[in-house]
């Protein structure tokens, strides 16, 4: 990976040290897996942050929701920074931080843990501590709250996790490689506040043991290939029934994903993205959904993306 904080932005100050971090886009439940299964996607949010001598914060931000994101102290990077810098006892020199964002904000493709692990990992390696994955992901959910989107985050590729209080533990899969995806991104945002203030606070028994059965299913087809599985398998009955008052058209949209050849289709966590696995990267399918929500009065856009099964990456110099 090639630093990129060469810029003229960086150029004027006396560098002390430099790190760039880029933290991939994720996807959590792919139906039934409601806060357990999550996959790594490749869209990326790209952090460069350089440290000099004496005291100051300058900020700046481009790419998705650049015109709306803070550039001061109230900016979630920097809160994830300080977060760090806090905890290690460490008092930060003049940061300069440049911020380029691909993954659409508000939207259920995991903008918010890319924005708070790319934060942590630079407080990390700034502050002269290693760069542990386990810590990383545990200060991460902190800020969260939940597991499925950072661990998906952090290790790439497909991740199974279970929480129980403040133990995290995770398995991470490698899913097909022929695998694709196309996510749908409506032109409107679902905070994943409201998405979870619909859902129940108790399931019917039936209910949980469907989707357990389908979240195994599901596991199972993606780690043995089995892609002719993935339409049963990321059938859900937990969250998306509730959830569908808020998306208008999401059932129209999968139904439609579906018929152009996916091999199976969801909600994007907590939406509003709709997102089909595919075998092949057919704009049959993108355009299909599209034009389910076009006939809804939505308009929206289709992105053909790659799993991502790096995860983070980190490079750091002048340490």
């Amino acid at each position: 990976m090639h630093l990129l904080v060469e810029s003229q932005f960086f150029s004027t100050m006396k560098k002390k040290k430099k790190v760039q971090i880029i933290a991939p886009a994720s996807t959590a439940n792919l139906g039934p897996g409601f806060d357990c299964l999550g996959l790594g996607l490749g869209l990326y949010h790209t952090l460069n942050v350089c440290e000099g001598d004496g005291a100051g914060l300058e900020i700046r931000a481009s790419g998705e929701g650049a015109e709306t994101v803070s550039l001061d102290s109230g900016n979630m990077v920097y809160q994830a920074m300080m977060k760090v810098f806090s905890s290690a006892g460490y008092k930060p020199g003049k940061l300069l931080i440049e911020s380029h964002n691909e993954i659409p904000l508000a939207s259920g493709l995991g903008s918010s843990a890319a924005a708070q692990v790319v934060g942590l990992s630079a407080a990390m390696l700034l502050s002269e501590q290693s760069l542990d994955r386990r810590r990383l992901i545990r200060m991460g959910v902190e800020m969260e709250g939940h597991a499925d989107n950072v661990v998906a985050c952090v290790l790439g590729g497909l991740t199974v996790v279970g929480s129980s209080g403040e133990k995290i533990d995770y398995v991470r899969l490698e899913p097909p490689e022929s695998l694709g995806i196309v996510a749908v991104v409506p032109d409107f945002n679902l905070s994943t506040e409201r998405a979870r203030s619909v859902l129940p606070r108790e399931v019917a028994f039936r209910d949980a043991v469907h989707n357990q059965s389908r979240v195994g299913l599901l596991v199972a087809a993606l780690a043995g290939n089995r892609l002719e599985s993935l339409r049963p398998a990321m059938e859900d009955v937990l969250h998306q029934p509730y959830r569908a008052g808020l998306i208008p058209g999401l059932e129209d949209v999968r139904q439609a994903a579906l018929e152009a050849g996916a091999l199976g289709a969801a909600l994007s966590g907590a939406g509003p993205t709709i997102l089909a696995l595919v075998s092949a990267h057919k704009t049959s399918v993108g355009e299909a959904m599209k034009g389910a929500w076009a006939r809804r009065g939505v308009e929206s856009r289709s992105l053909a993306l790659q799993v991502d099964m790096t995860g983070l990456k980190a490079e750091m110099e002048g340490r």
